[in-house]
Parts: C-alpha cells; sequence; structure tokens
C-alpha cells in the first residue's frame, strides 16, 4: 500500500535537500512549488486569473509570470497574497491529487509531497506523517540574503508570511535538523527512512 507522507519547513531551511536525500533513498518525490509553476505556466487557467488580479506588469516579455515582480507586490501587502493564494492554491492540490493518483496506481510504496505551506493550508489531514525541516531563524535569513539577493526586511517580510519553524516543529511527526553538516541531516534521514520502511 502507498503511503503518502509530507514534508515541510520555512525558506531558507534546507526541505529540498532534505527531499532530495529521501529521493536517493526511494522515494518518490511530488514537488507542490513545481506544480505550482505548472499551474501559472504561460498561457495556463492560473496566469489568465493573476493577469487580470495584478495586471500585466507582473509579466515578462515572453508572456511568462514575473515571479519577482509579483513577489514584491504580494509579500508587502497581506490581501493580495491571500489573493493570490486563493488562484494557486486550488490548482496546486488538484496537480497534485492527479500526481498521488498515478503513483498509487503504479503501487509505488512512499510517496513524499513537499509543499512549503503545509500547515498554514491545514492539508497535515492529507498525510500519514508530516516531516519538518528546521533551522534556527537566523539561519533561515543568513541562507535567504545569500541565495536569492535580498535585504534582511525583504526575508522577514517573507518569513511573516509563513508560519514560524518552531511552531512548525511543536507539530511535526518527525523533525529534521538540517542546521548542521549534510552528513548529520542524512543520518537523521535515514532513522525516519528506517522507521517507515518498517525496520525499527
Amino acid at each position: 500500500m502507498t503511503k503518502i507522507m509530507g514534508i515541510t519547513g520555512g525558506i531558507g531551511s534546507g526541505k529540498s535537500t532534505v527531499a532530495g536525500v529521501f529521493e536517493s533513498m526511494g522515494a518518490e518525490i511530488v514537488d507542490a512549488d513545481q506544480l505550482a509553476r505548472l499551474a501559472v505556466a504561460p498561457n495556463s487557467p492560473g496566469l489568465t486569473q493573476i493577469t487580470e488580479a495584478f495586471g500585466q506588469d507582473i509579466l515578462l516579455e515572453d508572456g511568462s509570470l514575473d515571479r519577482t515582480a509579483l513577489g514584491k507586490l504580494v509579500f508587502s501587502n497581506e490581501s493580495k497574497r491571500q489573493q493570490l493564494n486563493a488562484i494557486v492554491h486550488p490548482e496546486v492540490q488538484r496537480l497534485a491529487q492527479e500526481a498521488f493518483r498515478h503513483l498509487v496506481a503504479e503501487k509505488v510504496s512512499i510517496v513524499l509531497y513537499d509543499v512549503p505551506l503545509l500547515y498554514e493550508s491545514k492539508l497535515e489531514s492529507m498525510f500519514s506523517a508530516v516531516v519538518v525541516v528546521y533551522v534556527p531563524q537566523r539561519v533561515q535569513i543568513q541562507r535567504v540574503m545569500k541565495r536569492d539577493g535580498l535585504e534582511k526586511h525583504e526575508v522577514e517580510q517573507r518569513l511573516a508570511a509563513q508560519m514560524s519553524l518552531d511552531l512548525k516543529a511543536e507539530k511535526a511527526d518527525y523533525l529534521i535538523d538540517n542546521s548542521r553538516t549534510l552528513e548529520e541531516t542524512r543520518a537523521q534521514v535515514e532513522k525516519v527512512w528506517d522507521s517507515w520502511r518498517g525496520k525499527e
């Protein structure tokens, strides 16, 4: 029987890195960020709705979504962020369910749904268990400033739009501390994987 697990974290927590370690052990990954890109691809119903809501200025010359421009618009305005989520989230959920059905039909044993806003969107009931990838907030800020070339206040705006990692950690079925070395992270992932595979 297919087990569908959730994995979440916060920006800069290294969730994708941890998901990659699970994938190397045999998990099939469904990535909500990839689905979100599909949901707003050129000529998609999602992008049409976004353009109607936010105007043509959030498009690049080739007609694709200018994610940076849209991010600056919605992260400084809570009502606009909620408006965007109301467009994108239902479409991402539809695509995710489609992917799960396909993987269950293929009799995949463990599927891991990589979803940033798992708790914020109240999706935890979808999963057999939820993994939270944790780092202290100061590490999140440093990583995102370096990765995305953002100012500290811009990172803090994005963090404010998400549930804190401390709160997510309290809700987690499994917690992976990703603030140290990759080897230490991998050892934690192996322990979780073994428990899922019934080796404990």
